[in-house]
């Protein structure tokens, strides 16, 4: 049996959607093609705990496997105030409230992103 690969949109909405289901807050998904070529879309999400953020890491990790995805690498798991996810064509950061704030990373990826191609929870299809 051939496994089909997951186009980078699709796998976005799976991601989402896998955070989602865990109540992670906030979910910002960024169209970052214009920006870089290391991949197509950064999600940013906040976790309301430590333990939240190794639930939602681990949640994303499984969706995908499950999907015939292939996961590179998980980052900062070990102290999980952010952690990075990447699948290849999305790169997922869950963070704490007060270190996605620091950060800002929607305003760092958003400057030039075409307008109506960066939604607020969700990817149209």
């Amino acid at each position: 049996m051939k496994v089909s690969r997951l186009n980078s949109k699709k796998l976005a909405k799976l991601t989402e959607l896998a955070l989602d289901d865990l109540k992670g807050q906030s979910i910002r998904c960024i169209d970052v093609r214009s920006l870089t070529e290391i991949t197509d879309y950064m999600i940013i999400v906040t976790g309301r705990s430590n333990t939240h953020i190794k639930a939602l890491a681990d949640a994303v990790v499984e969706k995908v496997k499950e999907s015939s995805g292939k996961v590179i690498g998980v980052e900062g798991r070990h102290q999980s105030e952010w952690v990075l996810v990447d699948v290849g064509d999305v790169v997922v950061h869950i963070m704490t409230a007060p270190v996605r704030a620091l950060y800002n990373l929607e305003d760092l990826w958003s400057f030039g992103s075409t307008p109506g191609r960066e939604e607020e929870s969700g990817i149209s299809n």
